[in-house]
């Protein structure tokens, strides 16, 4: 890190009550996709973070490297000072431990479509809104999936590299500010995919591979993998293959664990693998599941919540789990809009749905243009 003060950061999982669960909370300041999530709780208070993302006419100047901040007691959003760098990015993820948020990897798209995947890693200090450069990640990867573990370790499992998916598994000790490989997955290299930590336990699911077949390029993985972090060796992991869960969505959906719960909760996602624009990589449109589930740790089973969410939506970067509700931050919904609520889904079959985010702004008419080629 270029600031000494940062060396330990223990990972909160957030498991406090969404104060405005029971009345409407501000949509987005405009509609967001792609956008990495993270939360940041304190005693008696819970702010939900969006950073960068992909605006609603979904071209490359559309990208954004905006910073955003929602107040749970109050349900409006603030901005804080932007992402580092020139161009915003898409594909990375956010990651909170004790009070800061790691913003790693993700790529920059171009006028040309083209994408360039990078190692930034960008560490955000809320309590003065400053901006830290942290050490970047010898692999760069976007699409990928991270989880924090014992409050210092950070996993970024497969993901997508410059030119094709990766097995690497990649491990930051914060305590010693350095990146090291851990066990790579056993299964396809992937990206889109979807998972969490829990406690030492690492659950991810799905994404897209490279076609066997040839055509189109990429194809849903169904692949589900169960990881052991060794107590003793943090980069030793265990990887044990998962039977298949709930639903069909296969690609990027939004995930979020919870240690008080023993869950990774998913929801959302396509069953049809797509680039930027929503466009599938057989040229088709990509619609959005309308499954919610979870792994339970305690019974190892997949565990149905609710298989006819209305309005489900995909390409969330992140799944924000509190005590009541799994919260949604933009995406992209049926028909490719994307769109810029808030929404609060319950955790439990059966429960009571809240309401949403209050109605947002027309959108802008979408223009015409060529589907960028990956990811």
């Amino acid at each position: 890190m270029t600031r000494p003060a940062l060396l330990v950061f223990p990972f909160v999982l957030v498991s406090v009550l969404f104060a405005q669960s029971d009345s409407a909370i501000d949509p987005l300041p405009a509609p967001i996709t792609n956008n990495a999530v993270a939360s940041v709780s304190s005693i008696g208070s819970l702010t939900l973070y969006s950073f960068m993302g992909l605006g609603a006419k979904k071209t490359w100047s559309s990208v954004t490297n905006v910073g955003l901040a929602l107040d749970a007691k109050t349900g409006a959003w603030t901005s804080t000072r932007p992402v580092p760098g020139t161009a915003g990015r898409l594909g990375a993820i956010a990651l909170t431990m004790r009070d800061h948020i790691f913003l790693i990897g993700g790529y920059v798209l171009d006028s040309q479509g083209g994408e360039n995947t990078v190692p930034d890693v960008n560490v955000y200090e809320p309590a003065s809104d400053r901006w830290f450069r942290g050490q970047d990640v010898p692999v760069p990867v976007s699409a990928t999936v991270g989880g924090v573990y014992r409050d210092r370790y950070i996993y970024l499992i497969s993901g997508w590299s410059k030119t094709s998916a990766v097995q690497n598994v990649q491990m930051y000790d914060a305590q010693k500010s350095v990146w090291s490989q851990a066990t790579p997955i056993p299964g396809p290299a992937v990206f889109g995919h979807a998972g969490a930590i829990v406690d030492d336990t690492i659950i991810y699911i799905d994404g897209a591979q490279k076609n066997p077949g040839g055509s189109p390029a990429y194809a849903a993985s169904d692949e589900c993998w169960m990881g052991k972090i060794d107590h003793k060796d943090p980069a030793k992991i265990t990887w044990t293959k998962l039977p298949p869960h709930p639903g069909d969505a296969r690609f990027r959906i939004a995930a979020g664990g919870s240690g008080k719960d023993d869950r990774v909760y998913f929801t959302g996602g396509s069953s049809r693998p797509y680039v930027t624009s929503g466009m599938g990589f057989d040229g088709q449109p990509a619609e959005p599941s309308p499954v919610t589930f979870a792994y339970n740790l305690k019974t190892n089973k997949w565990d149905v919540i609710d298989d006819k969410v209305e309005n489900p939506t995909m390409d969330q970067r992140g799944l924000i789990v509190t005590s009541q509700y799994l919260v949604l931050i933009g995406g992209m919904s049926k028909d490719r809009a994307i769109v810029a609520d808030v929404r609060l889904l319950p955790k439990k079959p059966g429960a009571p749905k809240p309401e949403t985010s209050k109605p947002e702004a027309p959108k802008p008419e979408e223009p015409k243009q060529e589907d960028p080629p990956k990811q």
